[in-house]
């Protein structure tokens, strides 16, 4: 497999910047008693959700590093949150990121969530073999040309 001349960058120069915004979901299956330690926070790695929040966090702020044709943004703001669904057994989370450029921050929260995800993946694994990542995906972007585009 050798490389294309069809891949680049890109060109958004000649875009306008405007104040944008994307949100991003997914969420982490747990056994119940994997939850259960997780929420009294007795976890051999400790705190998952605090870890997972700063990885959320900084995985947002490298996108650009970590996908190739990402352009380089200055976000203003990165929102993770968690929620702990008791009957599914699972930790939904929830990244918004916002900033003003002349492309959209829909792969910063994407990633910001699989990061997140990945996080609690790791700190939950030693105690849990069936851990599962599940449905990661954009919900809501706005700003540039599009306008807002809500997806549920």
């Amino acid at each position: 497999m050798g490389s294309s001349p069809d891949i680049r960058m890109v060109d958004v120069g000649e875009k306008a910047v405007t104040k944008r915004q994307a949100v991003a979901k997914g969420r982490v299956l747990m056994q119940a008693k994997t939850l259960k330690l997780l929420k009294q926070g007795k976890l051999p790695k400790g705190d998952v959700l605090a870890a997972a929040r700063v990885a959320g966090i900084m995985a947002a702020k490298e996108t650009h590093r970590l996908i190739p044709l990402c352009h380089p943004l200055l976000i203003d703001d990165v929102n993770v949150e968690f929620a702990v669904d008791e009957k599914a057994s699972a930790v939904d989370i929830k990244a918004a990121v916002k900033g003003s450029g002349r492309t959209g921050f829909e792969m910063e929260a994407l990633t910001a969530v699989a990061i997140s995800g990945l996080t609690i993946y790791d700190m939950c694994k030693t105690v849990d073999h069936t851990l599962r990542m599940d449905n990661i995906r954009l919900t809501k972007k706005s700003g540039g040309k599009s306008g807002t585009i809500s997806l549920e």
